[in-house]
């Protein structure tokens, strides 16, 4: 986002955590299933998407517009949270779209918050999305648009059932749907991020050989935690490919001390 959209996510964020702080686990799902369904309206109608972001109209006018349309159809909170996003002044129509999706993936993982899951959730978003990049066959399954979400996310539920969260099984389904146009394995992934800054960390994603010691992951994730100033959440990815050496992506910086690595700029 650019710094005005930034901005203006910002004061809806702030807004959503406020009523978090005193809303029941119904209430947090019913807030995020509302602001994820909007999304959706979103991503479908273009033409709505430009009239709520339009920089020529004046705020009230925005406002205005979103309660004629959608007024009698969500509840207030809800609402509130809308009018400060789309009072806003945001740069690109993305920017709308993308920040009621955060919105609602957030109010998701409020709900974790309040059963004291929120890491367990984030590890389960990681390892499912691990499972899915590593079956070509389940990743085709989970990720042909032709069938129905419904669908799909009866395939996703029996492969989490027992093992994961509610709030997981959920999320899962929220990613099947899209979640801004990516991949489901795009979408967990952008599930797993917006967990782990509800913890106020960075993810750092460590590919290597063999699998590391609890020790090792440990000294690593305090190294990047002292390196960004920050906690650092460690997902940690067992690729043989690699043959030794370490591959860490936090955001856009990577690390590749990887002997595939070494070997490819030694035929290069």
């Amino acid at each position: 986002m650019h710094a005005a959209g930034r901005e203006s996510y910002a004061a809806a964020l702030e807004r959503l955590d406020e009523y978090a702080a005193g809303a029941t686990p119904e209430q947090l799902l019913t807030v995020a299933d509302e602001l994820l369904d909007v999304a959706g309206l979103l991503a479908r109608e273009v033409g709505l998407r430009r009239a709520l972001s339009d920089p020529a109209r004046a705020s009230e006018d925005r406002v205005g517009l979103l309660r004629g349309l959608l007024g009698e159809q969500l509840g207030e909170p809800m609402l509130e949270l809308l009018d400060v996003l789309v009072a806003g002044r945001l740069s690109v129509r993305a920017e709308l779209l993308d920040g009621c999706e955060g919105l609602g993936g957030r109010a998701l993982l409020a709900r974790a918050d309040r059963a004291g899951t929120r890491a367990e959730v984030e590890d389960e978003l990681f390892r499912f999305g691990q499972i899915v990049a590593g079956d070509s066959a389940l990743a085709a399954a989970l990720g042909d648009r032709r069938v129905p979400v419904a669908q799909r996310a009866t395939l996703a539920e029996s492969l989490l059932a027992g093992k994961a969260s509610d709030v997981t099984i959920r999320a899962a389904r929220v990613a099947l749907g899209g979640f801004g146009g990516r991949n489901i394995e795009a979408g967990l992934t952008r599930l797993v991020e917006l967990a782990a800054q509800r913890r106020d960390r960075n993810v750092a994603y460590v590919t290597v050989a063999t699998s590391l010691s609890d020790d090792q992951e440990q000294r690593l994730g305090a190294a990047l935690s002292a390196r960004y100033g920050r906690d650092v959440s460690v997902k940690t990815t067992v690729d043989p490919r690699v043959l030794g050496g370490v591959r860490v992506q936090v955001g856009a910086d990577l690390y590749d001390g990887t002997i595939a690595r070494r070997l490819a700029q030694a035929r290069q």
